[in-house]
């Protein structure tokens, strides 16, 4: 698909504007978030990472529930509205909890396999594929050996209305990437290479948005 990915201080322009906003995608993001959460084993997780902490509702979402008491949480975002507004929401888990600017290009904060699991959700349909080799090798550096990589990301259209809004959406995205987020619908396990084994693959449609949700481990 011909287009220009945004960079990531771009992004962070981008996601500085929408702020709280973020939150209203739920509608369909949510359905995909719920499979991650179901097959991604977070509550054997005693540290978590996650590319694109946003408003940090999902880390709030975790933290609240599938993961362990005495997990840890690092989050890291290139908006520094979502920092704000991640920090805020987080404040109650203390120490538990921390996220942090970034520029959004390699390296990424963190010790070596120091994570149990690498979560980005809607992250990688925002990156060019340069950029995302880059970051999935960074997950693997800071991934432990059984450690996994837990990502949500806009996919190709998985029945008919769905193709339909797939189409306008890369339409509008080819137009002006920012219009969307700078979101656009990708494969997420075709961008895999042979250090990662797919554990879990499904596509979930939701008010005609399909997502791919992908696990997998380093290898």
């Amino acid at each position: 698909m011909k287009g220009r990915t945004l960079t990531p201080q771009e992004a962070g322009r981008v996601y500085d504007r929408i702020g709280r906003f973020q939150d209203w995608q739920r509608f369909y993001e949510g359905p995909a978030t719920r499979d991650l959460e179901t097959h991604a084993g977070f509550e054997s997780a005693h540290s978590v990472f996650e590319l694109g902490s946003g408003t940090g509702a999902y880390a709030e979402r975790l933290l609240d529930g599938s993961l362990p008491p005495d997990a840890v949480y690092r989050g890291v975002d290139v908006s520094s509205r979502m920092i704000d507004l991640a920090s805020e929401r987080l404040a109650r888990f203390g120490d538990r909890a921390r996220v942090d600017l970034v520029s959004g290009l390699p390296p990424l904060p963190g010790d070596d396999h120091s994570f149990d699991r690498f979560v980005a959700s809607y992250v990688f349909d925002l990156l060019s594929d340069d950029l995302t080799t880059s970051i999935l090798e960074e997950a693997r550096r800071l991934l432990t050996a059984d450690g996994r990589l837990c990502v949500v990301a806009l996919a190709p259209g998985g029945t008919a209305p769905a193709r339909a809004v797939c189409s306008a959406w890369e339409a509008l995205w080819r137009r002006s990437p920012s219009l969307l987020g700078g979101c656009r619908p990708i494969d997420v396990v075709g961008l895999l290479d042979e250090h990662w084994h797919v554990d879990h693959m499904r596509t979930v449609t939701a008010w005609a948005v399909t997502s791919q949700v992908v696990i997998a481990r380093p290898v």
